[in-house]
């Protein structure tokens, strides 16, 4: 085949008409089809949507595969940043994905708000039992939600409440990890493909301290304080009178100078807090679930 030949295949296989599997390596183009199988299979679908990578990438998917037949639902409550909420919509918005904002009252529950280890499995049992409602109410025959092979290997104690409620996880169901999750992403040309991890803002504040709305704030304002000043991929973690900040290892450089601490504890003794600490291994995704009190820490205090 002369190398014209050989140009038009390739335009012929990225066409947007194609399936979303085409030009894509071989192993991902069988996890990507199981996709679309599982998808198509679910009918009418209700998503539970974050703006994450994982669940954006899921969305669009599904809105590719079902159409009209699929749902995307935020759930917004304190413990969703606005930001991150605003993102959410926005990118649904550019990709004409349907999408309703629906309210959650985790911090109506006292088990909920004593943040032990099981909190996260009260948030997302009031997540799906108000999309159950919503689902029973407008037709919807199935509801979603974006797990994934390498979630299991975290501790997500809200994979029961997905498991009780019965809500399919198509990604993890198609043996897509995250690293495929943000290939797809790429390849498809969404934003999101390379956009920072984000939990919810609950799980910055240490096991054992309540959730309150006091605190929430305080993690919002002080992870926005980050970014204006710079950083991408950051966390700051509650421990009551201390505030300990994860940085992603490639950007601690920027963080480890005179001026820059002198930032931190302005801004994070401005939000009520009396030490502010640097957290020397970085970020890292669920360091709330393995941190013990001998962790090395870089203490800063005026």
């Amino acid at each position: 085949m002369s190398i014209k030949g050989v140009k038009r295949l390739e335009l012929l296989l990225c066409a947007p008409s194609c399936p979303l599997w085409l030009n894509l390596s071989m192993d991902l183009s069988a996890k990507q089809q199981r996709l679309e199988e599982s998808l198509r299979a679910l009918g009418r679908t209700l998503v539970a949507y974050s703006g994450g990578v994982d669940s954006a990438y899921l969305v669009w998917a599904a809105h590719q595969v079902l159409g009209a037949d699929m749902l995307a639902v935020i759930a917004d409550s304190p413990s969703l940043a606005r930001t991150q909420l605003q993102d959410a919509l926005t990118f649904a918005e550019e990709h004409s994905i349907p999408i309703e904002v629906i309210q959650t009252a985790e911090m109506d529950r006292p088990e909920y708000v004593r943040n032990d280890r099981q909190r996260c499995f009260h948030c997302k049992d009031e997540l799906f039992q108000v999309m159950e409602k919503f689902a029973a109410a407008r037709g919807f025959n199935s509801i979603a939600y974006g797990v994934n092979v390498d979630d299991q290997s975290d501790f997500r104690p809200g994979q029961a409440a997905a498991h009780q409620h019965q809500v399919a996880a198509p990604l993890l169901q198609a043996g897509l990890g995250k690293a495929d999750i943000r290939e797809l992403a790429r390849n498809a040309g969404l934003r999101v493909w390379e956009k920072p991890a984000s939990a919810c803002l609950s799980s910055r504040i240490e096991y054992g301290r309540p959730v309150t709305l006091q605190a929430l704030s305080a993690v919002e304002r002080g992870e926005e304080a980050l970014h204006t000043l710079g950083f991408r991929q950051c966390r700051v973690r509650h421990h009551g009178e201390i505030a300990r900040i994860e940085i992603a290892k490639d950007e601690l450089p920027l963080a480890l100078t005179p001026q820059m601490f002198a930032e931190f504890t302005r801004v994070f003794k401005g939000l009520g807090f009396s030490f502010v600490t640097l957290d020397t291994e970085g970020f890292r995704s669920g360091s709330m679930n393995t941190f013990h009190s001998s962790q090395p820490l870089i203490k800063l205090i005026s």
